[in-house]
């Protein structure tokens, strides 16, 4: 049994085991790297060989991307084709699909650092920096957006250290948001309450002046005179005079005492 000690390297690394993990179809470009790390380890430097392995562990529908350079490979260079076309040909369709992830992302209560390594982690390859600043920014707080909006010469790398020092000095913005809008509904309330205690103290006047209405009327009929004695303030003859000279004045028959109507005829005599 030979020394292990003695035993050439290469024929050491040639029975480590490459362990190719599933295929990763929203960053291709970060499976090929954990692969090549897996050739590295093996110590697998063959074209052919990296582009079996490779295509050998492609599930059918991803296969089915890259049929053409499955059926036919390229005389030299499959390995590179396969990595390079595979990359192209997932990542135009997951740009779409990553971008429409991207504008239903929200920070929370992330760091603006830890939010745009989330983002670069989401997008990939397929979408471009200039692209994910605008994504990244956007969902910034509007004073930190503010600030970041004056440095167009930094990175992104640059701004996402100044976006967490603009965190810092302010650690609890959603706090404040949330105390604000709190204190706005308080407020809301008291100026409904006052509203419906003025709307109250209203109706309680109506209700009070048409009371005091209902019971003028009532009075007023309660004190009225008597028919008999409304039809006697209608009748000629002044006052003083009997009801007869009153009624009938001149044309009296009778008269009553006392009586102080004066005619050319003496007080009545009927």
């Amino acid at each position: 049994m030979p020394d292990p000690d003695t035993v050439p390297p290469t024929a050491a690394v040639d029975r480590v085991a490459v362990r190719i993990p599933p295929f990763w179809s929203a960053d291709p470009e970060m499976w090929f790297a954990q692969v090549e790390n897996q050739f590295a380890i093996a110590g697998i430097t063959a074209d052919s060989t990296k582009f079996h392995y490779v295509a050998g562990n492609l599930d059918s529908r991803y296969a089915t991307e890259v049929r053409d350079i499955l059926t036919q490979p390229p005389a030299t260079g499959k390995y590179e084709r396969l990595r390079t076309e595979l990359v192209k040909r997932l990542s135009a369709s997951q740009a779409r699909k990553t971008k429409q992830l991207l504008e239903t992302e929200e920070m929370g209560d992330r760091r603006p650092s830890q939010f745009l390594r989330h983002l670069r982690g989401l997008a990939g390859t397929a979408i471009p920096d200039d692209l994910l600043r605008s994504l990244w920014l956007g969902r910034l707080p509007s004073p930190t957006q503010a600030i970041l909006a004056m440095q167009t010469n930094a990175s992104l790398d640059a701004l996402a250290d100044l976006a967490d020092a603009i965190a810092d000095t302010n650690p609890q913005p959603q706090a404040a948001a949330v105390s604000s809008m709190e204190a706005m509904v308080d407020k809301m309330v008291a100026l409904m309450s006052a509203k419906i205690g003025e709307m109250a103290a209203i109706l309680r006047q109506e209700i009070a002046a048409v009371a005091t209405s209902s019971a003028q009327r009532r009075s007023r009929s309660d004190s009225s005179p008597p028919a008999g004695y409304r039809s006697c303030s209608r009748s000629k003859g002044p006052p003083g005079a009997c009801w007869y000279h009153r009624r009938f004045g001149d044309a009296a028959h009778r008269c009553t005492t006392p009586c102080t109507y004066q005619t050319g005829n003496d007080k009545g005599t009927r």
